[in-house]
């Protein structure tokens, strides 16, 4: 599971010429879901996005002291999942990683529902899933955070293609010196 968070003075989500989410002050959330996103993931993000300090303590005079549930602001999560983009390949994205659309808006549904229960149902905002959405925005600071509950381990797939990656670099590396020994850069190891 991704997220955007942004710390906002405002932030809304119209859809056609309704505003269908609107927030004061608080955090606005990108939320992309992934196709092998579980209940952990959702419960990570939730717990997450709640308690990360992106906001000052004016109390202390500190900054990055307070999470948005600290100090009572407001969340808007725009689903999103352009998020799971893939453009390694031409120049069309690949949204495969994307969870399909109507297991997609469940979890979505879930995920805003947990955050109510941990937090406070009145504070979250949301725009409308599966529509064409216009965010508009006040960012604050600007403070923009990537937040991922993977920590970019997503598939087999993409492990197995980080330990090619990984290989190859050590392939490359080992020829690196390889080049040097044979330009008298390195010592040659002792055989002894």
């Amino acid at each position: 599971m991704r997220v955007v968070l942004q710390r906002v003075l405002q932030a809304s989500v119209t859809v056609g010429d309704k505003v269908v989410g609107e927030i004061g002050p608080g955090v606005c959330l990108l939320v992309g879901i992934s196709r092998d996103d579980t209940p952990e993931d959702m419960e990570y993000m939730a717990k997450k996005v709640l308690g990360i300090r992106v906001f000052d303590s004016s109390e202390k005079g500190s900054m990055w002291a307070k999470g948005v549930q600290d100090v009572g602001l407001e969340v808007l999560c725009v689903s999103q999942f352009t998020l799971y983009a893939k453009s390694t390949k031409g120049s069309k994205p690949d949204f495969h990683e994307a969870m399909k659309a109507a297991e997609s808006r469940q979890y979505f549904d879930a995920f805003v529902q947990r955050l109510g229960q941990l937090y406070n149902p009145v504070k979250i905002a949301t725009g409308e899933f599966g529509a064409m959405m216009r965010v508009s925005l006040v960012n604050d600071g600007p403070v923009t955070l990537q937040l991922d509950s993977r920590k970019f381990a997503y598939s087999e797939r993409d492990t197995a293609v980080s330990a090619i990656a990984a290989a190859k670099d050590q392939r490359r590396q080992g020829f690196g010196q390889k080049q040097a020994r044979s330009n008298g850069d390195l010592q040659q190891p002792s055989k002894e």
